[in-house]
């Protein structure tokens, strides 16, 4: 489809070139829940040291360092660590930035008891990431990932929102298979829909284990 095409080019070019226009954008397209689902995830994490893949413009990086969190981030875009940067540099939060690809994590094993995606790119299925993430946490270590939201609402504009994500792939429609591809040895998962008041988005975590594969809802 053109118009599905367009958007994916589009969403990809806000990640790169239009950076700077990022968050009116997710704003804009979330209704204004963007931050809000974004730090949902917070209680999932609680206060262990955490790596953040794909910080985007750093919103969730700045919320974890004020929870006294000791917080590192990991980005492949240039124009994202920039925009991070400043705005941590600017509310004198640590800058425990890198710039680098998810499949290849310059971290050493075992060096994070929790990791956290929101949004993700189609990196969070690759299995190099998958297995890069397990390598870097500690034993019973979480991986929080935020892969989707659905905007639920029935006013004319929430319909339109809801079908333009629907129609780009950022909101497949749920069927508890989304999560087969997650399920790996080495890995026990769990997953819940946070709701709110026109939207619902899905937490899933990834507790490291020894080997076997486990599927709860909590």
């Amino acid at each position: 489809m053109i118009l599905a095409a367009f958007l994916r080019t589009f969403f990809k070019l806000l990640y790169h070139q239009f950076a700077w226009a990022y968050d009116i954008v997710a704003a804009v397209v979330s209704l204004g829940a963007w931050q809000q689902w974004v730090q949902s995830v917070l209680p999932f994490l609680g206060r262990e040291n955490t790596l953040e893949i794909g910080f985007g413009t750093g919103h969730l990086q700045l919320a974890l360092h004020r929870r006294g969190i000791a917080t590192f981030g990991l980005d492949e875009s240039q124009q994202m660590v920039r925009i991070t940067r400043r705005r941590l540099a600017r509310s004198g939060s640590p800058v425990n930035l890198v710039r680098a690809e998810a499949t290849r994590l310059p971290f050493a094993a075992q060096s994070f008891s929790r990791l956290v995606m929101t949004f993700p790119s189609e990196f969070v299925l690759n299995p190099s990431s998958l297995a890069e993430a397990h390598r870097l946490l500690t034993p019973g270590g979480l991986a929080v990932i935020l892969p989707f939201a659905w905007v639920t609402g029935r006013r004319p504009w929430e319909r339109f929102i809801a079908w333009v994500y629907h129609i780009t792939g950022q909101a497949p429609r749920w069927d508890e298979q989304i999560l087969s591809s997650l399920q790996l040895p080495g890995f026990v998962l769990t997953w819940k829909m946070v709701t709110f008041p026109f939207s619902q988005v899905l937490v899933i975590c990834l507790r490291k284990s020894n080997n076997t594969v486990q599927v709860s809802r909590v």
